[in-house]
């Protein structure tokens, strides 16, 4: 395709301004969004046993259930039935005191409630480790420590310049696009194999991309967008301002009973909870939810249907795999491309693998920028860096060495903290290692630091199968996706390492990566020096 040079130009410089602004916040989202497509067997690593007796059968659930509303009458606003009993969920009934989104974003303390062998209630506080939420909401975040109120629309407009980048790159890749579209040369000038391999990577995974950055607008503008609605095509309609009458009671329908009733409706589907809830007039409503991997899911790992709790028939099936009506399964589908919520454990690894070659190609793009800046700079007869160009360089190598640092290390402290741990305790262990790592790059500058903090990186990773066996005696579960994984990307930070001593050591001395005082070379080996702190 011919295109101006003028506009390829144009286009070549929104592309680096708008990946440099948003490049280093989407390599967290990306990294962390790769760890969460393993959100439960991290969970299930991470937690340690319950400490309660073992769940009651379904059927004698309604004995539990009716124990915990006399001992804890706060519970009957909203509890859940848990059908499969593992590490996220170690207890048959169990409620969360707060409500709403406060509850939804970690909020409010969990209650876990199970018959001893006596048939007396037992209750505990402590449950599964937090640690997958939080890298989770990290993911969500991309990182930032505010609130989700203050840090979602922050998260769309990141969305929005990754969505300018993605169009700006592909119009600058169009004019070689078939001369380069397989090349990978590799060789001396190192440069030309990262923008390759950055190539590369964004045009084979550029559906990929497309889908991340629209469904994350869509996200991060979720109740701007419903406002909208409201206002454009009018909101339901009030309730009658005389107070409602609340309608007498109906007596609900055992657990094993609803269960059953429910898979004759919707075969093929797996329930795994039943979520109960009252409403302020006293009305009883139940959803119950579950997975089908024949079909997109709207959940990162879950469907929904809502039940008549009296009868057990279906109610309401928006949210049901499989028995959506068109406009349902359209809007459904995008949350699933998003999640990676179907086909089962292989779209699981390839949207690991997808993630994690999305965040190594904001950083290449970080690299390619900097060094470019520096070169321009040279040109210019600015022998010396500048400020911005080493802050630049820093940050290039401190943010997403601490980014991977910071979870390994309070994925690791899950297991010694035991009972004891929780979001916040979580939260102080990731952004202190975080911001040491940034901290200890603005100071000892990307060069450096790049030697100095991939072992360190790699040594945090070692933490979490060492922690494995630490914890063998008092948690014995082991997950070695969770320890295989680990020791992988240790060893891939390693020999990075490697290679970016030797490029330090034998780089121009006026580059970005090269140590101060290293020897000079040929002016043609200058472009080697861009190949970042990896």
């Amino acid at each position: 395709m011919k295109l101006s040079t003028d506009l390829v130009r144009m286009y070549k410089e929104i592309h680096g301004w708008v990946g440099i602004v948003s490049g280093l916040a989407l390599f967290i989202a990306f990294y962390a969004g790769a760890i969460t497509m393993f959100e439960a067997p991290l969970q299930k690593w991470a937690s340690p046993p319950s400490q309660l007796a073992q769940a009651p059968s379904l059927a004698r659930t309604p004995e539990l259930v009716a124990k915990v509303l006399a001992e804890h009458p706060e519970a009957a606003k909203g509890y859940t039935v848990n059908l499969a009993i593992d590490s996220a969920h170690p207890a048959r009934v169990s409620w969360n005191e707060a409500r709403g989104e406060e509850a939804e974003h970690g909020g409010g303390t969990m209650h876990y409630a199970s018959l001893g062998p006596d048939g007396s209630l037992q209750v505990e506080t402590s449950g599964p480790s937090p640690v997958a939420q939080f890298v989770d909401l990290l993911h969500q975040q991309v990182g930032l420590p505010f609130s989700h109120e203050i840090a979602m629309p922050i998260v769309g407009a990141i969305a929005l310049l990754y969505f300018i980048a993605i169009v700006s790159g592909l119009v600058v890749l169009l004019p070689s696009l078939v001369k380069d579209l397989f090349a990978l040369r590799l060789g001396r000038n190192v440069k030309r194999m990262w923008l390759d391999l950055h190539n590369v990577l964004g045009l084979f995974s550029l559906p990929f991309h497309v889908v991340m950055a629209l469904t994350c607008v869509v996200f991060a503008f979720h109740d701007q967008f419903y406002a909208a609605q409201a206002v454009a095509f009018g909101g339901p309609e009030r309730p009658a301002t005389r107070e409602a009458i609340a309608p007498p009671p109906e007596p609900l329908l055992p657990p094993d009973k609803i269960v059953s009733r429910f898979r004759e409706q919707a075969p093929g589907f797996t329930p795994v909870s039943l979520e109960y809830r009252q409403s302020p007039q006293g009305e009883s409503s139940l959803r119950v939810l579950g997975g089908d991997i024949r079909f997109a899911q709207r959940g990162p790992d879950f469907g929904a249907a809502m039940v008549d709790p009296a009868t057990g028939e279906i109610t309401q099936t928006d949210y049901l795999p499989g028995h959506q009506d068109g406009w349902s399964a359209t809007i459904t589908s995008f949350f699933a491309l998003h999640f990676g919520s179907f086909g089962g454990m292989p779209i699981r690894w390839a949207y690991f693998l997808l993630g994690l070659a999305g965040g190594f190609l904001f950083y290449t793009g970080n690299l390619l920028w900097v060094e470019s800046r520096r070169k321009r700079e040279r040109k210019a007869g600015v022998l010396e860096q500048t400020r911005s160009t080493r802050i630049l360089a820093a940050l290039t190598v401190g943010v997403p060495l601490g980014c991977v640092a910071g979870i390994a290390v309070t994925v690791a402290a899950a297991k010694p903290l035991g009972l004891s741990a929780s979001p916040a305790i979580h939260s102080v262990i990731y952004y202190a290692v975080f911001l040491a790592f940034v901290v200890w790059a603005l100071v000892r500058g990307a060069a450096r630091a790049g030697i100095e903090q991939l072992p360190a990186a790699a040594g945090a990773m070692l933490l979490v199968p060492l922690a494995t066996l630490a914890a063998m005696g008092s948690h014995p579960a082991i997950v070695w996706a969770v320890d295989v994984t680990a020791l992988a990307i240790a060893l891939a930070l390693l020999a990075a390492w490697r290679s970016a001593r030797q490029r330090a050591r034998s780089g121009p001395r006026d580059s970005v990566w090269a140590l101060s005082g290293s020897r000079s070379v040929q002016p043609s080996a200058a472009i080697q020096a861009s190949g970042g702190s990896r």
